[in-house]
Parts: structure tokens; C-alpha cells; sequence
């Protein structure tokens, strides 16, 4: 009867631990989908307040301008110096002076970027030697720069800083990512 007893109280117990599990994850996942609401609702608010600031969007010096966003999110003042852009993927390659090292400016989400290396394996080889995005050492630092971090007009002002540096236009985007590699 004690063993039976015992039996039920942890089969109890396990089940109870299962459940409290379960509803965290449920949970975590409603936490997460907020979270990513509250920051589309920044970013739609900042948009409306940038509205008659937008003519206004000009970039005269287009290394400086990545070289402030840089600074921002490194916490340090940084010179850079373009070394390259490539187009496939999209990919401007900056050395900073103060030893930082290289950063790599891309529109391409991370996982994205995952995706590409995975799918393309076959043609990997072929731009592993040039295009550094897809070849990234495992520990490269990611930043996200957009209008929550980097300034109201910082979407507007990417594709006139993209186009002074690169020649080429790049497709509208709300976000760049930064890769720094030491």
C-alpha cells in the first residue's frame, strides 16, 4: 500500500512539474511576441513623428555617418576606411583605425545570412574567398543598428550613406547589421 502510495504522490509530482513547465513556455512565448509588438509600435511611432523631417534627410559625408552609428554601438570613437563592397549579398567592409577591426555593414538578417551558407553550400566555396559575410568566424560579434538605436531618420539616411559609399542602391530597410571581427 506504501508503494502504491508513493508511486501516486511522484507520479504527482512529475505531472504538476510538467505543467508548471508547459505554462512557462506558453509563457515565454507570449512575453517574446509582446516584446517584438512593443518595438514595431516604437518603430511606427517614431515614423509619424519623423514625417516632417523627412525632406530633410541628407547624408554629406558617408563614412562619418558609419562611422558615428559605429561609434554608437561600440561605445568608442571610430575612424573608418572602406576596404570593399560586394553585392551578393549586400556588404560594405570597413577597417576602423583604433583597433577594433574589420565591421561589416549588411542589410541581411543574421539567420538569413545562416540560410544562404547552408542552402548555397555548393557555391559557398566560390564566394567563401570573396564575399566575408559568408565565411564569418564563429565568434563575430552581431549589433543591430535601426530608428530605435540609431536616430529618427536613420532608415532614410542608410540608403543615401549606402549609395555615397557603394555606387549602388540598396533595397529600403528598417534595420542594418553590424559584424565586428577582431
Amino acid at each position: 500500500m506504501e508503494l502504491i502510495l508513493a508511486v501516486v504522490v511522484v507520479s504527482a509530482v512529475i505531472f504538476f512539474g510538467a505543467l508548471i513547465s508547459a505554462g512557462n513556455e506558453r509563457q515565454r512565448k507570449a512575453i517574446d511576441a509582446l516584446r517584438e509588438q512593443a518595438t514595431l509600435w516604437a518603430v511606427q511611432d517614431l515614423r509619424i513623428k519623423r514625417s516632417a523631417l523627412e525632406r530633410e534627410a541628407r547624408v554629406d559625408d558617408p563614412l562619418g555617418w558609419f562611422g558615428k552609428k559605429a561609434s554608437k554601438i561600440v561605445g568608442s570613437a571610430l575612424e573608418l576606411q572602406v576596404v570593399d563592397t560586394f553585392d551578393d549579398p549586400p556588404v560594405l567592409v570597413c577597417d576602423a583605425t583604433n583597433g577594433v577591426g574589420k565591421l561589416l555593414f549588411t542589410p541581411v538578417h543574421p539567420s538569413e545570412i545562416r540560410r544562404m551558407s547552408r542552402v548555397r553550400h555548393s557555391k559557398l566555396s566560390q564566394y567563401a574567398k570573396q564575399n566575408p559575410l559568408l565565411s564569418l568566424p564563429a565568434r563575430t560579434r552581431v549589433h543591430e543598428l535601426s530608428v530605435l538605436n540609431s536616430g529618427i531618420l536613420f532608415d532614410l539616411e542608410l540608403s543615401l550613406a549606402w549609395n555615397g559609399l557603394a555606387a549602388k542602391r540598396i533595397e529600403p530597410t528598417d534595420c542594418l547589421w553590424m559584424y565586428e571581427i577582431a
